[in-house]
Formats: structure tokens, C-alpha cells, sequence
């Protein structure tokens, strides 16, 4: 494909304006080169151009495009608008939304040179992330995601009309509580299919009633019987343990009434769909970034932007991949546009220009040549604590200046366990990768019992890991939120090594049901 350069103009653009045809300009150059050069696989692109309050207002709802009504939402965007009129705060130049075709959003008052940059780095870096990574693949529908939004906001609306905002408004308050709860993060559970959402709604109702009665009828009502429902069998009966903490609260809450139930369902399936990107922030990034550092500079020498939008797009990339020092008061921790183009470029060094420690450290890749193929497998296969794993080299290592510090608590003293040296970079790497790692990141809590003949309590356990406990506070609250969805009490348990360290226990104040 030829680019689109208007007749008389050497450039695909000359100072920072631009309109519509430009932009079309713009973006069949960058398309050529992406496709062509780079190899990129992308789901159709719609461009929309926004202004600053609609970008703001994107922000405030989680960058969708379309959300149902919470007052946490406006909050968000009060926040936000007030920092960016202060001039405290910038916005970002584009957001990018995982669906097919790919939605992506840029500022209306970007200059060109930025919206060359936003295009390259968002309409085929992650759209192209988007649509190969096996995560995204095996998570999420981009087909249909725009459409369950639209549902889940007309949903959400008229359960408002008929239930009132204050009940619907409560309901989302403890479910937004406990999101981070309410993931599948294995394989047995297969992704939704969001295309049928709305039409299975009201069958989804009627079997739930169905073997929610089930379930709840069968239970023993005297006290002597409780010694035949074994715990085992309890268990299975409710597919105990279970991680998934709204799953599990909207097949078995005892009084939550359908539409509660759906509404849980529309958070943690947004929740699900966001899941992905939680562990593949650093490759996402690194990704888009490589394609644009890769594109922009390709323009450049093909002659078709200006010495000067080059030097503007040189200014724009130093400042998204600056990576402050750890005594910078702008220091907060490593920048994943910095590391993620830093190991993109070594990949591509390796396999075009590999010393005798990359020969030895990476065999399969090291001076295969095909720079480009190999990442885009990386791109595909890897997340981001994998991809650190297994692509961090020795000399990068070295060059970002990497080191391990290990520290113990009670002590207060700190000791240099690796530095960036042949014996300790396998443990700088393998410390690295698992700060990456969100199941390291997120409290392993799961729902181990339910006591279905006496109080119906909802024991839920906590395993302690590397020694970090539970902000009381916070578990306090949460908890508080889970046993008003339970509608009893519940306890969390805090173990290590099958020994009781802390409990949590709350009991409901104003329990969902029949509103």
C-alpha cells in the first residue's frame, strides 16, 4: 500500500496542525510499516478523536467507552478534572480499548506529530497485544465486550428505576469492594460468552432459583443432624474452597434475589476482562512502545515527516521512557515503558548482535536474525512475570544497575543478597520476575466452608505468605460488605502452615435481599 500524501507536499505533514485527511494520511503510512515491515496482526481500527473533558470522563470509568452509573465514577472524574485545570496533572494522549474492531480514543488537542506517535503506539502496538497475546485470547471476547457494555449499563439503569438508586448504589458499593475477589485466574474456568449475556439472562435466573431451592431445602434443620452433612460433603455440595468470592456469592448467597445476583455478575466479568492486562502491564507497554520507537523513526527515513516533528517525536519518547533513580523525588519503582522497551531492544540485540554471554545464556535465539518473528512469539506466549524470567539478559542487568536487597522485619536491617554479576543475576532475574508475578501481588484468600445448620456462617481463609498479614482496617471493611451480600456471619481466618494467626469476623448490618 502506497501512503496517502496530498499533491504538492513532500510530507505527510508540516508544523503541529492537522485535520481529518491528514490524520487518514498519517495513518496509512504508519499501517504499511506496521503490517509490512513489522509483521503486526490487528484487529480493525476505529479511530475517535475526543476532547479533554470526554478523555476525563473516559479516565473516571475505567477507560470504557461505555459504564454504568456509580457515584465513584464522578468522584474520579472531579478529581481528575481539578488536577489537570490546575495544570498538576496531564492527560493521557490516547486510551485504547481490547475489542474488535479496536476502539481507540485520541486528544483532539494532540499536535500531529503526537498523533502519529499515539496511532503507532496504540492502533498497532497494543492492538496488536491485544489481539495475539494467549491471555487476551483465552479471557476475554473482544467481539461482543462493547455490546455486554452497553447491556450491563441499560441493566444497571433499570434495576435503578424499578429497585431505586440508593438499593443499586449499595449493591455495586460491596461489589467494587470485593473485585479484586472475584477472578477466575485458571484455565477450568472458561471465559463468558458475552455475545449471549443479555439473551441467557432471565434462563440463568430460573436455573439458578432452581438449584439455589435446591440446595437450601435439602439443608438439615435439626440440631442432631449435623453430624450426617460431613464436612466433606458440604464442600462439594457448594464447590468449596473457591477463590472466586462473587462467583461463589451469586450461585449461593442465600438471600440475594436475582437481580442482585445479576449485578454481581456484570462486575466480576468486567473484572475478568480487566484481569489480563493486570499481568501483562510491563510486555502491553513495552510492546506498543517498541512498535512506535520502530515506526516513527522509519517515517523519518522514508521521508515523510519533518526533521522537526522527529525531534518532537524524540522529546515525547525520552519523556514516557525516563526511569528516575531510587533517590529521585519522582522515583516509583521501574517505569514499564522504560523496562519494557529496554528488554524489547535486547531481544532484538540478541538476535542481530549477540555477544558469547547471550550464546550461552540464550541459545535458541541468539543470532537467529529474526528479531522481529521472536518477539512477536514473546508478544503471544509470555506474561509479564514469564517474559522477565526468560528474557532478562545478564547484560541488562548490568546496565539498569540491578541488584537484590532482602530485609528482615523484626531486624530492620537490610543486606545485598545478588548484584548484577555472573553468580547473582540468575537470583536478580528470578526476584525481578516475581514482583511481576499478581499472584504474589493479591492475598490468597479463598471460601473453605459454610455452616449450613447453624448460624450459616462463611469461613473464609487467608494464606500468609513471606510473612504479610492483612490490614485489619481494611479487612474489617471488605469483610463488613461480604457479610451483608451473605446475609451471615462470616470469619476469615489468617494461617501459615495450617496454624490460626488472626481472625476477622463480621456480622451483616444491613443484609441484601428483597428490596
Amino acid at each position: 500500500m502506497t501512503p496517502r500524501i496530498r499533491a504538492g507536499r513532500p510530507y505527510l505533514y508540516e508544523g503541529h496542525e492537522w485535520d481529518f485527511d491528514t490524520l487518514s494520511g498519517i495513518y496509512e503510512a504508519i499501517e504499511e510499516v506496521a503490517h509490512v515491515e513489522l509483521g503486526l496482526r490487528t484487529f480493525a481500527n476505529r479511530i475517535e478523536v475526543i476532547s479533554a473533558e470526554q478523555m476525563l470522563d473516559a479516565y473516571a470509568s475505567t477507560g470504557m467507552p461505555l459504564m454504568y452509573n456509580h457515584w465513584s465514577f464522578g468522584k474520579h472524574f472531579l478529581r481528575n478534572e481539578t488536577l489537570y485545570r490546575k495544570g498538576w496533572q496531564s492527560l493521557a494522549f490516547e486510551i485504547v480499548i481490547n475489542s474488535d474492531p479496536c476502539l481507540v480514543y485520541v486528544m483532539e488537542e494532540n499536535s500531529a506529530t503526537m498523533q502519529a506517535i499515539v496511532l503507532a503506539h496504540a492502533a498497532f502496538g497494543h492492538n496488536h497485544f491485544f489481539r495475539n497475546n494467549y491471555l487476551f485470547r483465552q479471557w476475554t471476547d473482544p467481539t461482543a465486550i462493547l455490546d455486554y457494555l452497553a447491556f450491563a449499563k441499560k441493566y444497571v439503569a433499570t434495576c435503578e428505576e424499578r429497585h431505586g438508586q440508593e438499593a443499586v448504589e449499595r449493591l455495586l458499593d460491596a461489589a467494587h469492594a470485593l473485585t479484586s475477589h472475584g477472578i477466575h485466574r485458571y484455565k477450568g474456568k472458561q471465559k463468558a460468552d458475552l455475545s449471549l449475556e443479555e439473551r441467557r439472562e432471565q434462563e440463568r435466573q430460573d436455573y439458578r432459583a432452581a438449584v439455589f431451592n435446591d440446595l437450601w431445602r435439602t439443608v438439615p434443620k435439626r440440631r442432631e443432624s449435623r453430624e450426617r452433612s460431613s464436612r466433606a460433603r458440604r464442600r462439594a455440595l457448594l464447590g468449596l474452597p473457591e477463590e472466586n468470592i462473587l462467583y461463589f456469592l451469586e450461585n449461593a448467597a442465600p438471600r440475594l434475589v436475582p437481580w442482585q445476583r445479576e449485578i454481581l455478575r456484570i462486575v466480576r466479568t468486567l473484572a475478568q476482562y480487566f484481569y489480563p492486562q493486570r499481568q501483562t502491564k510491563l510486555m502491553n507497554e513495552g510492546c506498543a512502545t517498541f512498535v512506535h520507537h520502530r515506526i516513527l523513526p522509519r517515517l523519518h527515513e522514508r521521508g515523510q515527516i519533518t526533521d522537526g516533528a522527529f525531534m518532537e517525536y524524540l522529546h515525547a519518547h525520552t519523556n514516557a521512557v525516563t526511569q528516575p533513580n531510587f533517590d529521585d523525588p519522582r522515583f516509583t519503582g521501574l517505569n514499564p515503558y522504560a523496562l519494557g522497551l529496554a528488554m524489547m531492544l535486547d531481544i532484538e540485540r540478541i538476535c542481530t548482535e549477540p555477544e558469547e554471554e547471550d550464546r550461552a545464556v540464550f541459545p535458541d535465539i541468539a543470532g537467529c536474525g529474526d528479531a522481529y518473528g521472536v518477539l512477536r512469539d514473546a508478544w503471544a506466549n509470555y506474561r509479564d512475570e514469564s517474559f522477565i524470567a526468560q528474557f532478562l539478559s545478564p547484560r541488562l542487568i548490568r546496565q539498569l544497575r540491578l541488584f537484590q536487597v532482602v530485609g528482615d522485619s523484626a531486624e530492620g536491617d537490610l543486606v545485598v543478597s545478588a548484584i548484577h554479576d555472573e553468580r547473582g543475576y540468575v537470583q536478580v532475574r528470578r526476584a525481578l520476575a516475581r514482583q511481576y508475578d499478581v499472584s504474589r501481588q493479591d492475598p490468597d484468600i479463598q471460601i473453605v466452608d459454610v455452616d449450613l445448620v447453624g448460624d450459616r456462617e462463611l469461613l473464609l481463609r487467608h494464606e500468609v505468605t513471606n510473612g504479610i498479614a492483612l490490614d485489619a482496617g481494611n479487612a474489617g471493611r471488605v469483610l463488613a460488605h461480604l457479610a451483608n451480600l451473605w446475609g451471615y456471619p462470616v470469619r476469615l481466618e489468617e494461617t501459615s502452615h495450617e496454624r490460626v494467626l488472626e481472625t476477622h469476623e463480621a456480622q451483616p448490618t444491613h443484609p441484601f435481599g428483597d428490596q
